[in-house]
């Protein structure tokens, strides 16, 4: 039997004044566990947008019908409420489980030894960034699901998605400074992919804004614009981010980059053709429920191959003392 170690009193006034200080002095996550806080942190926030999706398509969004109680006279939803009240409570749950997961990748990255100030950066910002969007999400209520408003909840999710990404990356890697895998002109290429995957997000908010989906079965507010259009300006976005992916893939092989780079555009070649045929199929068989959450889970899966493609264009290696002799630098993980 281990004994429990006592507890001073000075023990405990060092963990009110700075728990997070107080746990690092006392643990030290092995770095597959900082990994794996990351990425839990990362699954977590797709998790959210596949589960307000489903609040959406299932016209719960005014389930709970204000906020942040779930009714004027009740904190949590009521057996009156039926099917969509117990919905739309169970997606803000799922919230706690969200920031229960960004908890645990900001105590793994503060723990870590030596200690990563970058890393535990990201994690808070995590954690702002889901303050904020619960926040949106209480005023989206609020208004009554206005589509603008709807909007921007997702695109906050889609922030939130980013610095999740990069997280989980940068535990993998060091802390020198990153060194470029590819040349200048290739770097570039991935900037307007990034910047047209972005712009096909913002406008795939528009189409959701317009379309029948509305997420509550009573008369909601849409954005002023033809669906229709929209629709076929998003399908333009979305060709032009295939070519340039598949273009990215021609140039990386021209200039026999590096395997991660080639690797992480493969991947996100594939999740945009599933994401196509998705899109397609959904819609000429009139938007089925079904089929629109698999198209947002894939929006958020393809946004995340963005990101590591990005990524994957330069290597961050961690220096390391390799006594007597001089100071030499050792790979951290994966080079993507």
């Amino acid at each position: 039997m281990v004994g429990v170690p006592n507890v001073t009193r000075a023990d405990a006034l060092a963990a009110l004044r700075n728990p997070l200080a107080f746990i690092a002095e006392r643990w030290t996550p092995a770095p597959r566990t900082v990994q794996r806080a990351a990425l839990s942190a990362l699954v977590m926030s797709v998790v959210i947008v596949v589960t307000g999706g489903a609040v959406r398509l299932t016209g719960s969004g005014l389930g709970c019908p204000t906020w942040p109680k779930c009714t004027d006279d009740s904190l949590t939803a009521t057996g009156a409420m039926g099917f969509h009240g117990a919905i739309e409570f169970g997606n803000r749950m799922l919230t706690y489980v969200l920031c229960a997961a960004v908890g645990w990748a900001i105590i793994a990255a503060r723990s870590e030894k030596p200690r990563r100030q970058g890393l535990t950066r990201l994690g808070w910002a995590q954690f702002w960034v889901v303050m904020s969007n619960a926040v949106l999400g209480g005023i989206v209520v609020l208004v009554g699901l206005n589509p603008y408003t709807v909007a921007a909840h997702f695109v906050a999710t889609s922030a939130l998605i980013a610095v999740a990404t990069v997280m989980w990356q940068r535990t993998r890697e060091g802390d020198a400074a990153p060194r470029p895998l590819v040349g200048a002109s290739v770097r570039q290429l991935v900037w307007f992919l990034v910047a047209a995957s972005v712009l096909l997000i913002l406008v795939g908010t528009v189409v959701t804004g317009a379309g029948p989906h509305a997420g509550d079965s009573s008369e909601v507010e849409r954005m002023p614009v033809d669906w229709e259009t929209v629709s076929k300006v998003h399908a333009v976005l979305a060709w032009i981010v295939v070519s340039l992916t598949f273009a990215l893939w021609f140039v990386l092989k021209a200039v026999d980059a590096p395997r991660a780079p080639l690797d992480r555009t493969r991947d996100l070649f594939l999740i945009l053709l599933a994401q196509g045929v998705i899109g397609y199929v959904q819609y000429f068989t009139d938007l089925p429920e079904v089929l629109v959450g698999l198209h947002m889970l894939g929006s958020a899966l393809m946004w995340i191959a963005v990101l590591r493609v990005l990524l994957a264009l330069r290597e961050r290696r961690r220096p390391t003392l390799d006594l007597p002799g001089p100071t030499t630098e050792a790979p951290v993980g994966s080079r993507a």
